[in-house]
């Protein structure tokens, strides 16, 4: 499945900031880190949603 992202720096340099930390601990808190991502990269809510889902629709399929 391939997941469109938006086109806007703020919320590439999101996904590759909480992507990065996920790395370095994969035990980490993903919805504590989304939301230090839209406060770090003043992201609109728009973008705050879509990282929200991003993350969410990634850790049901990590799941299954």
């Amino acid at each position: 499945m391939t997941t469109v992202i938006p086109e806007g720096e703020a919320i590439k340099k999101a996904i590759r900031w909480v992507s990065n930390v996920l790395e370095e601990d994969p035990n980490a808190d993903v919805l504590s880190l989304v939301n230090k991502a839209i406060a770090k990269f003043d992201l609109s809510p728009k973008d705050a949603e879509f990282l929200l889902g991003f993350y969410r629709n990634r850790e049901c399929a990590s799941h299954s």
